[in-house]
């Protein structure tokens, strides 16, 4: 009976260790995500080649559109505060060069106008606020510095559906 406690101790302190390192990746809140770059020109007009090429969507009132080319339509949406499409690993199958999205809003301020921006060097998407820095490229948008990491908040994730047309579509459906 002894052993049978312990053993259930020792599994509930093994679940709550590894539910302190949960991140938290919906803290921003939910906001319809459309992005139609689904022929092979406007994905290489607006779209990601190369790993570490990246873009900034940003379709909201009171801020200027991004790209300012882009030609956004009734449907075009762009989340909580704009979607940033940067071309990396997904770190889930550990596909390289594919188009990963993120919500642009720092999860830690979470307000549509601060914004996370690349840092070209380290190609993080760093807060220009409260400083945290997120791993875009191949860790999911996880925090890698900053008041995020003790917080465990990291960029909530969006979708790229890739098109028969050889281009992809971007929202916040899986």
């Amino acid at each position: 009976m002894a052993g049978r406690l312990l053993a259930a101790i020792l599994c509930s302190l093994m679940l709550l260790a590894v539910a302190c390192h949960t991140l938290n990746d919906s803290r921003i809140p939910a906001m319809p995500v459309n992005l139609n770059l689904s022929d092979r020109g406007m994905w290489s007009a607006y779209g990601v080649a190369g790993f570490g090429d990246f873009n900034y969507f940003v379709f909201q009132s009171g801020s200027p559109r991004q790209p300012s080319g882009f030609p956004y339509v009734d449907t075009s949406a762009t989340g909580f505060g704009g979607v940033l499409l940067i071309s990396g690993v997904d770190p889930f199958t550990g596909d390289a060069g594919v188009p990963l999205a993120y919500d642009l809003s720092c999860p830690v301020e979470k307000s549509p106008v601060i914004r996370v921006a690349i840092d070209p060097v380290s190609l993080e998407a760093v807060c220009p606020v409260c400083d945290s820095h997120y791993n875009v490229s191949s860790g999911a948008g996880a925090p890698t510095e900053g008041e995020a990491v003790a917080l465990h908040y990291g960029l909530k994730r969006y979708y790229c559906h890739p098109t028969s047309l050889g281009g992809y579509l971007i929202n916040d459906r899986q």
